[in-house]
Protein backbone atom coordinates (compact mmCIF):
# COMPACT_ATOMS: atom_id res chain seq x y z
CA UNK A 1 0.00 0.00 0.00
CA UNK A 2 1.05 3.57 -0.39
CA UNK A 3 2.19 5.14 2.50
CA UNK A 4 -0.16 8.61 2.28
CA UNK A 5 1.66 11.74 1.97
CA UNK A 6 3.09 13.19 5.09
CA UNK A 7 0.71 16.32 5.92
CA UNK A 8 -2.05 13.83 5.33
CA UNK A 9 -4.66 13.53 8.53
CA UNK A 10 -7.04 11.54 9.69
CA UNK A 11 -10.04 13.12 9.92
CA UNK A 12 -11.62 12.17 13.36
CA UNK A 13 -14.75 14.56 13.30
CA UNK A 14 -16.30 12.34 9.88
CA UNK A 15 -19.19 11.27 11.84
CA UNK A 16 -20.89 8.59 9.25
CA UNK A 17 -17.71 6.74 9.45
CA UNK A 18 -17.45 6.42 12.84
CA UNK A 19 -21.21 5.75 13.54
CA UNK A 20 -21.50 3.63 10.23
CA UNK A 21 -22.58 0.51 12.11
CA UNK A 22 -24.73 1.89 14.43
CA UNK A 23 -28.47 2.37 13.49
CA UNK A 24 -30.61 5.33 14.59
CA UNK A 25 -31.99 3.28 17.81
CA UNK A 26 -28.30 2.30 19.16
CA UNK A 27 -27.10 5.63 18.63
CA UNK A 28 -30.31 6.98 20.63
CA UNK A 29 -29.54 4.28 23.12
CA UNK A 30 -25.72 5.38 23.42
CA UNK A 31 -26.49 9.04 23.65
CA UNK A 32 -28.88 8.54 27.03
CA UNK A 33 -26.00 6.36 28.12
CA UNK A 34 -23.02 9.09 27.97
CA UNK A 35 -25.21 11.63 29.17
CA UNK A 36 -26.12 9.09 32.31
CA UNK A 37 -22.75 8.46 32.62
CA UNK A 38 -21.43 12.14 32.38
CA UNK A 39 -23.06 12.09 36.15
CA UNK A 40 -20.60 11.52 38.12
CA UNK A 41 -22.89 11.48 41.08
CA UNK A 42 -25.25 9.26 39.44
CA UNK A 43 -22.66 7.07 38.72
CA UNK A 44 -21.30 7.13 42.41
CA UNK A 45 -24.79 6.58 43.79
CA UNK A 46 -25.59 4.07 41.44
CA UNK A 47 -22.66 1.28 41.23
CA UNK A 48 -23.59 0.21 45.13
CA UNK A 49 -27.06 0.44 44.39
CA UNK A 50 -26.87 -1.92 41.16
CA UNK A 51 -24.43 -4.46 42.88
CA UNK A 52 -26.76 -4.73 45.99
CA UNK A 53 -29.54 -5.60 43.87
CA UNK A 54 -28.05 -8.11 41.49
CA UNK A 55 -27.09 -9.17 44.88
CA UNK A 56 -30.06 -9.94 46.28
CA UNK A 57 -31.44 -10.92 43.14
CA UNK A 58 -33.90 -7.76 41.84
CA UNK A 59 -34.78 -8.01 38.28
CA UNK A 60 -32.38 -5.81 37.04
CA UNK A 61 -30.03 -7.91 34.51
CA UNK A 62 -32.59 -7.52 31.43
CA UNK A 63 -31.95 -3.54 32.02
CA UNK A 64 -28.00 -3.77 32.25
CA UNK A 65 -27.80 -5.97 29.68
CA UNK A 66 -29.58 -3.71 27.10
CA UNK A 67 -28.03 -0.33 28.23
CA UNK A 68 -24.40 -0.35 29.64
CA UNK A 69 -23.49 -3.95 28.77
CA UNK A 70 -24.63 -3.72 25.16
CA UNK A 71 -22.34 -0.20 24.65
CA UNK A 72 -19.18 -2.20 25.93
CA UNK A 73 -19.62 -5.56 25.70
CA UNK A 74 -19.83 -8.26 22.60
CA UNK A 75 -22.24 -10.75 24.92
CA UNK A 76 -22.16 -13.44 27.52
CA UNK A 77 -20.14 -15.81 25.34
CA UNK A 78 -17.34 -16.09 22.31
CA UNK A 79 -20.59 -17.36 20.33
CA UNK A 80 -22.32 -14.10 21.34
CA UNK A 81 -19.46 -12.42 20.45
CA UNK A 82 -20.08 -13.22 16.48
CA UNK A 83 -22.76 -10.76 15.27
CA UNK A 84 -20.27 -7.35 17.52
CA UNK A 85 -17.17 -9.15 15.77
CA UNK A 86 -18.62 -8.95 12.12
CA UNK A 87 -19.92 -5.51 12.72
CA UNK A 88 -16.26 -3.97 13.41
CA UNK A 89 -15.03 -5.98 10.45
CA UNK A 90 -17.46 -4.38 7.88
CA UNK A 91 -15.33 -1.13 9.25
CA UNK A 92 -12.37 -3.11 9.06
CA UNK A 93 -11.66 -2.72 12.73
CA UNK A 94 -10.44 -6.13 14.02
CA UNK A 95 -11.41 -7.85 17.74
CA UNK A 96 -9.44 -7.98 20.62
CA UNK A 97 -10.85 -10.67 22.82
CA UNK A 98 -11.33 -10.11 25.86
CA UNK A 99 -12.75 -12.25 28.99
CA UNK A 100 -13.37 -9.42 31.68
CA UNK A 101 -14.65 -11.49 34.73
CA UNK A 102 -13.18 -9.63 37.82
CA UNK A 103 -12.53 -10.15 41.95
CA UNK A 104 -12.66 -14.46 41.67
CA UNK A 105 -10.24 -15.50 44.54
CA UNK A 106 -10.67 -19.56 43.98
CA UNK A 107 -8.87 -22.12 42.57
CA UNK A 108 -12.03 -23.44 40.44
CA UNK A 109 -12.54 -19.38 39.00
CA UNK A 110 -9.16 -19.40 37.83
CA UNK A 111 -9.00 -22.46 36.32
CA UNK A 112 -12.45 -21.48 34.34
CA UNK A 113 -10.75 -18.30 33.78
CA UNK A 114 -8.02 -20.11 32.12
CA UNK A 115 -10.22 -22.79 30.12
CA UNK A 116 -12.01 -19.33 28.70
CA UNK A 117 -8.92 -18.20 27.51
CA UNK A 118 -7.95 -21.18 26.02
CA UNK A 119 -11.31 -21.58 24.15
CA UNK A 120 -11.12 -17.86 23.07
CA UNK A 121 -7.40 -18.26 21.39
CA UNK A 122 -8.95 -21.85 19.63
CA UNK A 123 -11.57 -19.48 18.47
CA UNK A 124 -9.19 -16.95 16.77
CA UNK A 125 -7.65 -19.76 14.86
CA UNK A 126 -10.58 -19.60 12.68
CA UNK A 127 -11.77 -16.31 12.73
CA UNK A 128 -9.67 -13.81 10.34
CA UNK A 129 -11.18 -10.66 12.39
CA UNK A 130 -9.76 -11.52 15.86
CA UNK A 131 -6.29 -9.66 15.74
CA UNK A 132 -5.48 -10.45 19.79
CA UNK A 133 -6.44 -12.02 22.90
CA UNK A 134 -5.94 -10.82 26.02
CA UNK A 135 -5.66 -11.58 29.52
CA UNK A 136 -5.69 -10.06 33.17
CA UNK A 137 -3.02 -11.96 35.61
CA UNK A 138 -5.05 -12.17 38.37
CA UNK A 139 -7.81 -13.45 36.78
CA UNK A 140 -5.36 -16.76 37.13
CA UNK A 141 -4.03 -15.97 40.98
CA UNK A 142 -4.49 -14.62 43.69
CA UNK A 143 -3.99 -10.70 43.52
CA UNK A 144 -2.19 -10.74 47.55
CA UNK A 145 0.33 -13.94 46.05
CA UNK A 146 1.30 -11.73 43.18
CA UNK A 147 1.85 -8.99 46.00
CA UNK A 148 3.25 -10.98 48.15
CA UNK A 149 5.81 -12.18 45.26
CA UNK A 150 6.47 -8.92 44.14
CA UNK A 151 7.86 -7.89 47.70
CA UNK A 152 10.06 -10.63 47.66
CA UNK A 153 9.17 -12.85 50.61
CA UNK A 154 9.40 -16.29 50.68
CA UNK A 155 6.34 -18.00 49.94
CA UNK A 156 4.76 -21.15 52.27
CA UNK A 157 5.32 -24.40 50.23
CA UNK A 158 1.69 -23.98 49.55
CA UNK A 159 1.57 -20.72 48.13
CA UNK A 160 4.66 -21.74 46.32
CA UNK A 161 2.57 -24.50 44.26
CA UNK A 162 0.08 -22.24 44.04
CA UNK A 163 2.06 -19.80 42.02
CA UNK A 164 3.50 -22.75 39.99
CA UNK A 165 -0.07 -23.51 39.17
CA UNK A 166 0.02 -19.57 37.65
CA UNK A 167 2.57 -20.10 36.29
CA UNK A 168 1.41 -22.88 34.62
CA UNK A 169 -1.81 -21.26 33.16
CA UNK A 170 0.06 -17.99 31.99
CA UNK A 171 2.47 -20.12 30.01
CA UNK A 172 0.04 -22.57 28.34
CA UNK A 173 -1.70 -19.47 27.35
CA UNK A 174 1.13 -17.85 25.81
CA UNK A 175 2.11 -21.54 23.66
CA UNK A 176 -1.81 -22.10 22.27
CA UNK A 177 -1.35 -18.50 21.61
CA UNK A 178 2.09 -19.09 19.63
CA UNK A 179 1.27 -22.28 18.26
CA UNK A 180 -2.11 -20.65 16.78
CA UNK A 181 -0.42 -17.74 15.52
CA UNK A 182 -2.40 -15.31 17.67
CA UNK A 183 -1.19 -12.09 19.60
CA UNK A 184 -1.94 -12.19 23.40
CA UNK A 185 -2.05 -9.30 25.53
CA UNK A 186 -0.91 -9.40 28.94
CA UNK A 187 -2.55 -6.64 30.86
CA UNK A 188 -1.39 -4.42 33.50
CA UNK A 189 -2.14 -3.85 37.32
CA UNK A 190 -1.92 -2.27 40.41
CA UNK A 191 1.72 -1.00 41.10
CA UNK A 192 2.25 -3.15 44.01
CA UNK A 193 1.85 -6.34 41.59
CA UNK A 194 3.47 -4.91 38.80
CA UNK A 195 6.75 -6.28 38.78
CA UNK A 196 5.99 -9.69 39.09
CA UNK A 197 3.78 -9.33 35.99
CA UNK A 198 6.43 -8.07 34.86
CA UNK A 199 9.33 -10.61 35.13
CA UNK A 200 6.90 -13.24 33.99
CA UNK A 201 5.50 -11.19 30.87
CA UNK A 202 9.85 -10.74 29.97
CA UNK A 203 10.03 -14.70 30.47
CA UNK A 204 7.11 -15.06 27.92
CA UNK A 205 8.40 -12.75 25.34
CA UNK A 206 11.88 -14.24 26.00
CA UNK A 207 10.61 -17.76 25.28
CA UNK A 208 7.97 -17.51 22.52
CA UNK A 209 8.90 -13.64 20.96
CA UNK A 210 12.15 -15.81 18.94
CA UNK A 211 10.77 -15.45 15.61
CA UNK A 212 8.50 -12.21 15.80
CA UNK A 213 6.48 -9.93 18.48
CA UNK A 214 3.06 -12.59 20.10
CA UNK A 215 3.32 -11.77 23.13
CA UNK A 216 2.36 -8.18 24.46
CA UNK A 217 3.13 -6.91 27.92
CA UNK A 218 1.81 -3.53 29.09
CA UNK A 219 3.04 -0.54 29.97
CA UNK A 220 1.49 2.39 31.67
CA UNK A 221 2.88 5.82 31.48
CA UNK A 222 1.15 7.39 33.95
CA UNK A 223 3.70 5.67 36.21
CA UNK A 224 6.68 7.84 36.12
CA UNK A 225 9.27 5.07 35.33
CA UNK A 226 7.46 3.09 32.90
CA UNK A 227 9.39 4.58 29.38
CA UNK A 228 12.42 3.05 31.64
CA UNK A 229 11.49 -0.24 31.93
CA UNK A 230 10.28 -0.33 28.23
CA UNK A 231 13.56 0.68 27.25
CA UNK A 232 14.97 -1.79 29.83
CA UNK A 233 13.07 -4.52 28.38
CA UNK A 234 13.83 -3.63 24.94
CA UNK A 235 17.88 -3.74 25.60
CA UNK A 236 17.30 -6.96 27.28
CA UNK A 237 15.63 -8.42 24.48
CA UNK A 238 18.02 -7.03 22.04
CA UNK A 239 21.31 -8.81 24.11
CA UNK A 240 18.60 -12.08 24.18
CA UNK A 241 17.76 -12.06 20.45
CA UNK A 242 13.96 -11.63 20.99
CA UNK A 243 11.03 -9.38 20.31
CA UNK A 244 9.48 -6.70 22.34
CA UNK A 245 5.49 -6.73 22.26
CA UNK A 246 4.65 -3.47 24.01
CA UNK A 247 1.04 -2.01 24.27
CA UNK A 248 1.41 1.48 25.61
CA UNK A 249 -1.68 2.80 27.73
CA UNK A 250 -2.16 5.99 30.17
CA UNK A 251 -3.39 3.86 32.67
CA UNK A 252 -6.32 2.75 34.85
CA UNK A 253 -5.94 2.97 38.53
CA UNK A 254 -4.62 6.69 39.02
CA UNK A 255 -6.52 7.80 42.07
CA UNK A 256 -6.04 4.25 43.68
CA UNK A 257 -2.20 4.40 43.33
CA UNK A 258 -2.18 8.18 44.17
CA UNK A 259 -4.21 7.18 47.86
CA UNK A 260 -2.38 4.30 48.35
CA UNK A 261 0.74 6.19 48.34
CA UNK A 262 -0.39 8.96 50.53
CA UNK A 263 -2.12 6.09 53.10
CA UNK A 264 1.53 3.88 53.66
CA UNK A 265 3.58 6.65 53.02
CA UNK A 266 5.78 6.20 50.08
CA UNK A 267 6.30 8.32 46.93
CA UNK A 268 3.28 8.11 44.36
CA UNK A 269 4.39 6.03 41.44
CA UNK A 270 2.10 8.36 39.24
CA UNK A 271 3.80 11.65 37.13
CA UNK A 272 2.71 14.77 39.44
CA UNK A 273 0.92 16.05 36.00
CA UNK A 274 -1.36 15.31 32.69
CA UNK A 275 1.51 16.84 30.76
CA UNK A 276 4.26 15.20 32.07
CA UNK A 277 2.01 11.71 31.52
CA UNK A 278 1.13 12.89 27.38
CA UNK A 279 4.93 13.16 27.32
CA UNK A 280 5.80 9.74 28.33
CA UNK A 281 3.34 8.15 26.28
CA UNK A 282 4.20 10.10 23.14
CA UNK A 283 8.09 9.91 23.92
CA UNK A 284 7.22 5.84 23.81
CA UNK A 285 5.24 6.33 20.49
CA UNK A 286 8.69 7.68 18.97
CA UNK A 287 10.55 4.79 20.85
CA UNK A 288 8.83 1.93 19.28
CA UNK A 289 8.66 3.62 15.89
CA UNK A 290 12.22 4.09 16.35
CA UNK A 291 12.50 0.05 16.67
CA UNK A 292 9.26 -0.73 14.40
CA UNK A 293 11.17 -3.77 13.16
CA UNK A 294 12.24 -5.36 16.53
CA UNK A 295 9.13 -3.97 18.69
CA UNK A 296 5.62 -4.94 17.88
CA UNK A 297 3.59 -2.26 19.61
CA UNK A 298 -0.33 -1.21 20.40
CA UNK A 299 -1.27 2.09 21.35
CA UNK A 300 -4.21 1.85 23.24
CA UNK A 301 -5.43 5.15 23.48
CA UNK A 302 -8.60 7.99 23.49
CA UNK A 303 -6.48 10.62 23.11
CA UNK A 304 -6.94 12.49 19.55
CA UNK A 305 -3.83 13.72 19.83
CA UNK A 306 -1.75 11.05 20.56
CA UNK A 307 -3.29 9.18 17.59
CA UNK A 308 -2.59 11.95 15.73
CA UNK A 309 1.30 11.72 16.59
CA UNK A 310 1.17 8.28 15.77
CA UNK A 311 -0.07 9.11 12.27
CA UNK A 312 2.50 11.77 11.67
CA UNK A 313 5.53 9.86 12.71
CA UNK A 314 4.29 6.65 10.74
CA UNK A 315 4.25 8.71 7.82
CA UNK A 316 7.30 10.92 8.57
CA UNK A 317 9.29 7.43 8.74
CA UNK A 318 7.93 6.28 5.32
CA UNK A 319 5.96 2.98 7.46
CA UNK A 320 3.12 1.45 5.72
CA UNK A 321 -0.64 2.13 8.14
CA UNK A 322 -0.29 -1.63 6.92
CA UNK A 323 2.85 -2.86 8.83
CA UNK A 324 1.31 -5.36 11.22
CA UNK A 325 3.83 -4.18 14.06
CA UNK A 326 1.90 -1.17 14.59
CA UNK A 327 -1.74 -1.12 16.03
CA UNK A 328 -4.31 1.58 17.00
CA UNK A 329 -6.71 0.29 19.79
CA UNK A 330 -9.39 1.59 21.60
CA UNK A 331 -12.27 0.48 23.99
CA UNK A 332 -15.72 -0.95 22.77
CA UNK A 333 -18.30 0.89 22.57
CA UNK A 334 -16.38 4.57 22.83
CA UNK A 335 -14.32 6.77 20.63
CA UNK A 336 -15.63 5.19 17.40
CA UNK A 337 -14.61 8.78 16.16
CA UNK A 338 -10.82 7.22 16.70
CA UNK A 339 -11.07 3.53 15.53
CA UNK A 340 -13.44 3.77 12.26
CA UNK A 341 -11.81 6.74 11.06
CA UNK A 342 -8.09 5.37 11.31
CA UNK A 343 -9.14 2.04 9.76
CA UNK A 344 -10.60 3.56 6.92
CA UNK A 345 -7.58 5.43 6.56
CA UNK A 346 -5.79 2.11 6.09
CA UNK A 347 -4.19 2.11 9.79
CA UNK A 348 -4.52 -1.79 11.73
CA UNK A 349 -6.88 -0.86 14.68
CA UNK A 350 -8.37 -3.36 17.39
CA UNK A 351 -11.46 -3.05 19.80
CA UNK A 352 -11.10 -4.50 22.87
CA UNK A 353 -14.32 -6.27 22.98
CA UNK A 354 -15.42 -7.58 26.52
CA UNK A 355 -17.45 -10.62 27.54
CA UNK A 356 -18.93 -12.76 29.92
CA UNK A 357 -22.20 -13.00 32.14
CA UNK A 358 -23.95 -9.76 32.76
CA UNK A 359 -23.33 -10.10 36.80
CA UNK A 360 -19.39 -11.42 36.32
CA UNK A 361 -18.83 -8.48 34.03
CA UNK A 362 -20.68 -5.68 36.64
CA UNK A 363 -17.11 -5.06 38.21
CA UNK A 364 -15.41 -4.11 34.79
CA UNK A 365 -18.68 -1.65 33.50
CA UNK A 366 -18.30 -0.14 36.66
CA UNK A 367 -14.88 1.02 36.44
CA UNK A 368 -15.50 1.79 32.22
CA UNK A 369 -18.01 4.43 33.52
CA UNK A 370 -16.25 5.70 36.48
CA UNK A 371 -12.85 6.02 34.45
CA UNK A 372 -15.12 7.66 31.67
CA UNK A 373 -16.16 10.60 34.28
CA UNK A 374 -12.40 10.97 35.37
CA UNK A 375 -11.00 11.50 32.41
CA UNK A 376 -11.64 15.25 31.46
CA UNK A 377 -13.96 15.84 28.48
CA UNK A 378 -14.32 12.40 27.24
CA UNK A 379 -17.59 12.14 27.84
CA UNK A 380 -18.61 15.98 26.00
CA UNK A 381 -16.66 14.30 23.53
CA UNK A 382 -18.13 11.23 22.84
CA UNK A 383 -22.09 12.87 23.11
CA UNK A 384 -20.95 15.61 20.99
CA UNK A 385 -20.25 13.59 17.87
CA UNK A 386 -23.17 11.63 18.60
CA UNK A 387 -24.85 14.65 18.66
CA UNK A 388 -23.53 15.68 15.30
CA UNK A 389 -24.29 12.49 13.63
CA UNK A 390 -28.47 12.60 14.56
CA UNK A 391 -28.16 16.11 12.70
CA UNK A 392 -26.16 14.56 9.87
CA UNK A 393 -28.63 11.97 9.20
CA UNK A 394 -31.81 13.90 9.94
CA UNK A 395 -30.48 16.68 7.29
CA UNK A 396 -29.70 13.54 5.22
CA UNK A 397 -33.44 12.53 5.19
CA UNK A 398 -34.43 15.81 3.97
Amino acid sequence: MEVPNKNTQVNFDNTEIAFQHKSNKDLEKAYWLFKMVASNALIKIGTPITTFSLNIGLPIQGIIKNTIYKQFCGGESIEDCRKSIDELAVGNVTTILDYSVEGEETEQSFDETFQELLRAIDFAKTNPHISFSVFKPTGLGRFDLFAKVNEDKPLTSDEQAEFDRVLTRIDAICKASYEADIRVLIDAEHSWVQDSIDDIARDMMQKYNKEKPLVYNTYQLYRHDKLASLKADFAFAELQGFHIGAKIVRGAYMEIERERAKEMGYPSPINPTKEATDKEYDDSIRFCLDHADKIGFMAGTHNEESSNLLVHEMQKRQISPENKNIFFAQLLGMSDNLSFNLAAAGYNVGKYMPYGPVKAVMPYLFRRAQENTSVGGQTGRELGLIIKEKKRRKAAKK
